[in-house]
């Protein structure tokens, strides 16, 4: 990859021009990867699932799971943790990093949106666009329909409702909800499970 190539630009949050052949050639990767897992029979998900993630993201740890249908620009800006659920109809536009930690949470449809336009009408009519990279910590349950935007991360221990727009950073320990999304109250409730008798 060119330091001044549309896509280290792309990843560096610059700039770029979508319709670059270097990049147009990364996305139809993606959809073929994509209409692969988004069409897996369900008597084979089991098996197919998980190989086909590892596939599409840069890195998975283990126990990850993503339910079709799903949705994301290139894939490979995407890492995820241990222990990732991902729930139905999740869409990540991965222009910048996403980069999600261990024991996350996603209901369905929630949209992880890196990638953005300029504010510049003459700048858009000339196909330019950009983005900026998200973060979601460990242990982060996130609601259905909640929508992250371009820049934003997401602490550890952290709730955020459902239907909730975030449109700036949320810290760790708390559980955040509403449009914008904002701070409501202490995550006091991070315990660890009762232990078995043996």
């Amino acid at each position: 990859m060119e330091e001044d190539s549309m896509k280290a630009k792309m990843l560096r949050g610059e700039l770029y021009i979508a319709t670059d052949p270097e990049l147009a050639a990364e996305r139809m990767r993606c959809r073929e990867i994509l209409w692969e897992l988004n069409s897996v029979a369900p008597k084979h998900a089991q098996q197919q699932i998980p190989t086909l993630v590892s596939r599409l993201f840069a890195n998975v740890g283990k126990n990850v799971w993503v339910e079709p249908p799903f949705r994301c620009d290139y894939g490979k800006n995407i890492t995820v943790g241990d222990n990732f659920y991902c729930n139905f109809d999740c869409c990540f536009l991965d222009v910048c990093q996403i980069n999600v930690g261990s024991n996350v949470l996603l209901g369905p449809a929630v949209q992880v949106y890196t990638a953005s336009h300029p504010l510049s009408a003459s700048l858009r009519r000339e196909g330019y666009e950009d983005g900026s990279p998200i973060t979601i910590g460990n242990d982060v349950w996130i609601g259905g329909g909640a929508i992250l935007l371009p820049g934003v991360s997401i602490g550890s221990n952290v709730v955020i409702g459902a239907g909730s727009v975030v449109t700036k950073s949320i810290p760790d320990n708390v559980i955040a909800a509403g449009n914008p999304c904002k701070v409501l109250r202490p995550n006091a409730s991070h315990r660890e499970p009762p232990r078995q008798e043996t």
